[in-house]
């Protein structure tokens, strides 16, 4: 396999998770954020476990296995980068954004997911010491500027807590968590078994959203209109676009992977307008422009 591969797998993770906030939010018309976060990441891990030990696993090992150097084992590290992983990316991130996008809209939610973007650099230039530049700050700017335009729909005169505002601040505290575990999965997206690393990052984390669920006592009840919803979002909007997006980080790198994944939130920001026809109104429009400007100066050269 080829560094194109590293291409076609993260723009197939953007491609798959961008229809992700349409399809949850119709889930969660009629099912609570929490326990749609739980379903979708059960049956994420428990479709690739079965992928993992099914008669296709050679043949899906062999299409994932490339030129460059990978590990055959995990040591306790692993385990513990692992368990760090779950908690922000596969608990405390998906808690967060559904619960968010309840209260915001898919285009919104979308957009606002540009966010990942800039948490991923800031974390790794201020926690893993990783060189930033001048230019960096500029996208940094921008990411910050829209997301400000985009969270309070720029209504400084009467701004107020509303349902929406709350929402949105949630999908931004998304992101954050997001951004850690797109710094953490760098560390783990070497080893050779790919299928089994995401499938335990997806099996824990929904068993742990359905454990909370039961805690806050939110019911697991859920319509049998969703679960189509729940299937489609798990197997392929999680499941294996978290896949395609660790080939990519393997193969082309953190930075390439993070610029071709935003692209996920133009994605979703159509596919939102064009299936539930929601507003995208100017603001959101120009918000959304120069979030992916302050990705694009991010990560150029």
């Amino acid at each position: 396999m080829t560094h194109h591969w590293g291409y076609v797998g993260a723009v197939t993770s953007a491609l798959l998770f961008g229809l992700s906030a349409t399809l949850n939010k119709i889930a969660v018309a009629d099912a609570n954020p929490t326990v749609v976060a739980g379903f979708t990441y059960l049956f994420a891990g428990i479709s690739l476990t079965a992928l993992r030990f099914s008669p296709l696993r050679n043949r899906i090992m062999n299409m994932l296995r490339t030129p460059t150097q990978t590990e055959l084992t995990f040591c306790r590290k692993d385990a513990w980068i692992l368990l760090l992983v779950v908690l922000s990316g596969s608990i405390l991130a998906p808690f967060l954004f559904l619960n968010g996008l309840n209260a915001s809209t898919a285009v919104n939610a979308s957009l606002l997911l540009n966010a990942e973007s800039l948490f991923t650099v800031l974390i790794a230039i201020f926690f893993l010491r990783e060189r930033g530049h001048k230019k960096d700050w500029f996208g940094v700017l921008f990411l910050i500027t829209g997301a400000i335009f985009l969270t309070t729909n720029a209504q400084f005169g009467n701004l107020t807590l509303s349902q929406a505002l709350i929402g949105n601040v949630m999908i931004i505290g998304a992101c954050l968590f997001w951004g850690i575990d797109n710094n953490l999965s760098k560390l783990l997206c070497f080893k050779e078994d790919l299928m089994l690393v995401t499938a335990a990052k997806c099996l824990l984390g929904g068993s742990a959203l359905m454990l909370l669920s039961g805690f806050l006592g939110l019911g697991l009840f859920v319509p049998l209109t969703v679960f189509p919803y729940l299937t489609v979002i798990g197997v392929f909007s999680i499941g294996l676009s978290i896949l395609f997006f660790m080939l990519g980080l393997r193969e082309i790198g953190s930075l390439r992977t993070g610029v071709i994944f935003s692209t996920s939130s133009l994605f979703g920001a159509t596919f939102a307008f064009v299936v539930l026809g929601e507003k995208f109104t100017i603001i959101q429009g120009l918000a959304g422009l120069l979030m992916v400007l302050g990705v694009y100066v991010l990560y150029r050269k």
